[in-house]
């Protein structure tokens, strides 16, 4: 483990962020909110602590190798410190309280999870909201492969970074250089912002509002400028936007990737798309079915709110445009489950990803096939090609693994003096990076009641759930730190 290194790489990280600590100064001023003290001291100790890593750390030559183990080690400790310093501009405001809960808010923004401590979000000052909008848009396609799209000059080798970045059984990688991929996935991601930021203002969203909801759409986060969030505008077409894309933002960019390179079946194509996109249609089609005569007295209004919920949660961006709460047992039960499910891998979706939901059914069918026909020779596929052994052994690791801590966390939390349906639904929310959960952190309420211990627990789940469980977890494994 080359300390220097991996100090190096979190230390220039820490140092830009600090730079874009300038963004919710020039909000604060445009605005003429006080408040930019606090931003000044917030930016001058996060570009000093960032400049002083960089300093300490400096080797005077290039690594042109990053080990599996660094490369963990980097993305695990580098979200951990852009989570500590982007809590700062919170802190430092007083507008959020205690320091626990301007962390709990930064881990929430970084990692897409969007679940919050604030009761009172239009009180906030601008610059803090867009600053809270704008980690979310960062966080989505990953601090990491930012730096490695436009920060060549660390001279570290890539693929060990992505790898462990990039929510993905199967890192996609779209050109031979690391670079040239992380810089795609981001014109994608940065092209699609833009065009929901002009459709919410064709349909009257002032531009502020409609940069913080596309900054935190994409990345499948889920803040919102609105106490209500997204039933704030109560808007048949604003609901549509959302869907549309939400939908994209939870579908695998390579394919985005490849329909604007002039591949229009890639969708189509594509075994987890065809996955994912069933799977919205047919849960729509059952809740829209339950809350039709029990919630809504007509079929247009269940399909638009059932077709809003499952695309939020499924994809796990965690808006909300009615409290699923009030609805039957059947519908919150297809909710939670879509907890566990989410987005297609290469999203930015958190959860199980859809790719290893799929995996783990064609594994149980393969060997519910063989209980039949002993002496055949089967193996698991997708998209015609059989799954080699190690990537199955990895997706059922993982997803064993995933259960296992969603089960001792919930445990803990309970522990902690949180009743019981809000320990499994908070668990949840936090560990797919959904957002709003169940019991008395569902859609209409929020984290602030959760005792401090439990809030640092739920912010372990959301790193836990942004980088895919064995980055973080890794870090707890003895063998990994030893030559």
């Amino acid at each position: 483990m080359r300390w220097r290194t991996i100090l190096n790489v979190v230390g220039v990280l820490v140092f830009f962020l600090g730079l874009f600590m300038l963004l919710p100064l020039i909000v604060g001023l445009i605005y003429r909110e006080a408040g930019v003290y606090s931003n000044l001291k917030s930016i001058g100790i996060t570009v000093a602590a960032g400049g002083f890593l960089c300093l300490i750390s400096r080797t005077g030559e290039k690594a042109e190798y990053i080990s599996q183990r660094e490369g963990m080690a980097i993305v695990a400790l580098g979200w951990i410190g852009v989570g500590f310093f982007g809590a700062l501009p919170f802190y430092f405001s007083g507008e959020f309280g205690p320091f626990t809960d301007a962390f709990f808010e930064s881990v929430s923004g970084f990692t897409t999870t969007g679940s919050s401590i604030l009761t009172e979000i239009e009180s906030i000052s601008k610059g803090l909201l867009f600053w809270r909008s704008i980690i979310q848009w960062f966080g989505g396609m990953g601090i990491i492969v930012l730096s490695l799209a436009i920060l060549p000059f660390l001279g570290v080798g890539g693929m060990q970074l992505y790898k462990a970045e990039v929510p993905s059984p199967v890192p996609d990688k779209l050109k031979p250089r690391i670079r040239d991929t992380a810089m795609i996935l981001w014109k994608v991601y940065a092209g699609f912002s833009a065009a929901q930021v002009a459709l919410l203002m064709i349909g009257g969203m002032d531009l502020f509002d409609a940069l913080n909801h596309a900054f935190t759409t994409m990345p499948t986060g889920g803040f919102s400028t609105k106490n209500t969030s997204i039933a704030h505008y109560d808007s048949v077409y604003f609901d549509t936007v959302f869907i549309v894309f939400m939908l994209f933002a939870g579908i695998n960019f390579s394919l985005h990737y490849q329909v604007l390179r002039g591949e229009p079946l890639a969708f189509w194509k594509d075994s987890e798309c065809r996955f994912f996109l069933g799977l919205v249609l047919v849960l729509t089609a059952v809740v829209s079915f339950d809350i039709f005569g029990t919630v809504y007295d007509t079929i247009g209004g269940a399909v638009r709110y059932g077709a809003f919920q499952i695309a939020s949660i499924l994809t796990t961006t965690g808006y909300a445009t009615a409290d699923y709460e009030l609805w039957p047992a059947m519908s919150q039960i297809i909710l939670l489950i879509c907890m566990f499910i989410g987005g297609s891998a290469g999203s930015t979706g958190g959860g199980m990803k859809c790719l290893r939901i799929m995996l783990c059914l064609k594994y149980c069918y393969k060997e519910l096939f063989s209980l039949i026909h002993p002496h055949a020779v089967t193996h698991v596929k997708i998209a015609g090609k059989s799954v080699p052994e190690d990537v199955m052994r990895s997706v059922l690791g993982f997803l064993a693994l995933y259960m296992l801590l969603y089960g001792l966390c919930a445990v803990l939390l309970a522990g902690i003096g949180v009743d019981l349906l809000t320990a499994f639904g908070a668990v949840a929310a936090t560990i797919g990076n959904i957002g709003p959960g169940i019991g008395m952190v569902g859609p209409a309420e929020n984290f602030a009641g959760i005792p401090t211990p439990g809030k640092w627990l739920l912010i372990w789940c959301m790193l836990l759930g942004r980088l895919e469980i064995y980055t973080v977890i890794i870090l707890l494994v003895p063998e990994f730190w030893r030559k």
